[in-house]
């Protein structure tokens, strides 16, 4: 399989992905934990289908020390425990906010009143603009068809 565009030999889309390193950059040096912005973004890329984040997300993950089993079990968190009551908001924000067409009103009142329950207002900054920029992310990744699995972790940094 091969992308149907290649976003590093188009100088609009290397100018575009500057911007989503960029904002990667300001929430990566947020106070949100590491850990729970990698999950984040595991579960809005497997909601998205998006295999190419998927694969990145997860080597990571899995190089920065996290167990296996938390990695599997982050499409199953509502069932799994080991979560922390903090990542277990973060995730249903995140999924809510990325299927936000399946659900009319969007994010609940209850959703988000658990993430400010377990994350001040800079960290909710950090999640709602990490959950914003995965998406968008996901969106490119998918429509361009960009192939998984040959992902090296820290290949970007």
């Amino acid at each position: 399989m091969e992308a149907r565009l290649n976003l590093y030999g188009s100088p609009i889309a290397t100018a575009a992905w500057k911007h989503f390193a960029g904002l990667s950059k300001v929430i990566k040096e947020s106070a949100l934990p590491a850990a729970t912005q990698h999950l984040v973004m595991i579960r809005a890329s497997q909601i998205n289908g998006c295999g190419f984040c998927t694969d990145m997300h997860t080597k990571d993950l899995a190089h920065a020390g996290e167990t296996s089993v938390r990695i599997n079990l982050v499409a199953a968190w509502r069932e799994a425990t080991v979560f922390t009551d903090a990542e277990r908001a973060a995730l249903e924000l995140t999924e809510q906010g990325t299927r936000i067409a399946d659900a009319a009103g969007g994010v609940t009142d209850e959703a988000w009143a658990n993430a400010a329950k377990h994350h001040d207002e800079d960290q909710l900054a950090a999640l709602v603009s990490l959950i914003a920029v995965m998406n968008a992310a996901n969106r490119l990744n998918v429509i361009i068809r960009q192939p998984a699995g040959d992902y090296r972790p820290g290949q970007f940094n």
